[in-house]
């Protein structure tokens, strides 16, 4: 055995450079500087390790060959030597919902808009707080994920899906933090885990797509719309112009807008696809965006009484006036089932009108051409939409 207790108080003040011994893995360093620091050596899985253990003038030599003693002590009941050094923050075991919480606040910076925080807030206050919210991260298992999404998964199986991700980055993220153990399966994972408990969401969903007035009826709704000189309404028949997404339109800002080269920008902060994307605008989307700004809103082309961009129940609202059906969002389908229908144009000048990712040779389209090509697409789409035979038609209402 190693001889224990070999410095003496008059050598470690007085040692030259070097690494002295005092036997029970306790070393005293000496710099050329003249600093002198204690350190622990010690093997761990074959490897020599050390943990400096502080200066000699904060900790004298007994205190020192205390430490050390309490240190091997450590080793031997199978503890970290390093926290007697420095001893661990004990952490309060946090419960789901509070890792849930920290969650959406550490990803709110990277979401594009605040429809989508508010969807996660969303799902988990009202599907998965009520059954696993209140318990530690730590204890959550394949049963209480099963519990949370079993009553959703036939009936609002999209719902479900996302919840599922959602409680799986939760606990991810627990992980991560030591919350929960590395090693375990994360219980909401799918692969290899719920695909085994729960069939495949594509077997049991049931699509529903947005309902959309046939493009042969769309004239009628436009000349009903031009009849009302609203900020609603006008904003509406500009989504309708466009066949861009509702969002991107009630969002529109002046800035964005270049009335000289008759195009409109929406930006890549506020594309479902992260890039922006150039819209050509026709002679009826140029007189409203006129028309508006006779009105005088700053800002936001479209505002509300508030001054922000109309909401998504805003213009449905106006919709609902013409159909009990349809939906804003399916003008899209309506203009792209009449450019496929009704015209000859290529469709992936068509795609990119709907500002549709597309890869191949379709992808490598050059952009200043393609702008062009949309140009006479939209210009053919707004003469459709313009176009009136006799009287006003009267729309097809679903009761």
């Amino acid at each position: 055995m190693a001889k224990m207790h070999t410095l003496t108080a008059r050598k470690v003040e007085t040692a030259g450079p070097g690494t002295y011994s005092d036997g029970g893995n306790l070393l005293l360093r000496v710099r050329p500087s003249g600093s002198r620091a204690w350190v622990f050596r010690f093997v761990s899985s074959g490897k020599a390790k050390e943990i400096g253990m502080g200066a000699l003038d904060v900790l004298p030599l007994s205190e020192a060959r205390l430490k050390a003693a309490n240190m091997r002590k450590a080793i031997a009941d199978g503890n970290d030597p390093a926290h007697v050094i420095r001893p661990p923050i004990e952490t309060k075991a946090r419960t789901f919902q509070d890792v849930a919480l920290e969650t959406i606040e550490a990803l709110r910076p990277g979401w594009r808009n605040i429809k989508h925080a508010q969807q996660w807030e969303n799902t988990l206050r009202d599907y998965a707080y009520p059954v696993i919210g209140g318990k530690l991260v730590e204890s959550i298992t394949v049963d209480d994920v099963l519990r949370t999404l079993s009553p959703l998964w036939h009936d609002k199986t999209e719902t479900a899906t996302r919840l599922r991700q959602r409680i799986e980055m939760v606990l991810d993220r627990a992980a991560v933090l030591g919350e929960r153990d590395r090693n375990r399966i994360n219980p909401a994972s799918w692969k290899g885990n719920l695909e085994h408990l729960l069939p495949k969401a594509q077997k049991v969903q049931k699509r529903e797509h947005f309902a959309a007035l046939p493009y042969a009826e769309l004239p009628a709704l436009m000349a009903q719309l031009r009849q009302k000189q609203t900020i609603g309404a006008m904003c509406l028949r500009a989504v309708a112009l466009t066949a861009c997404r509702s969002g991107e339109i009630r969002g529109l800002q002046w800035d964005e807008i270049d009335l000289g080269n008759k195009v409109l920008t929406i930006p890549e902060t506020r594309t479902k696809t992260g890039k922006a994307h150039t819209v050509p605008m026709s002679d009826e989307l140029v007189r409203i965006i006129e028309r508006v700004a006779e009105m005088g809103t700053t800002g936001t082309v479209f505002p509300n009484r508030k001054g922000q961009p109309l909401s998504d129940v805003g213009v449905t609202k106006i919709m609902r006036e013409f159909s009990k059906t349809a939906t804003v969002h399916g003008l899209r389908s309506g203009f792209r089932d009449w450019a496929g229908d009704k015209t000859h144009h290529s469709r992936e000048v068509i795609e990119q009108c709907l500002a549709h990712a597309v890869g191949g040779v379709e992808g490598a389209y050059r952009r200043g051409d393609a702008l062009e090509k949309r140009r006479k697409v939209m210009e053919d789409w707004a003469r459709h939409l313009g176009e009136q035979s006799g009287n006003v038609v009267t729309l097809s209402v679903a009761s």
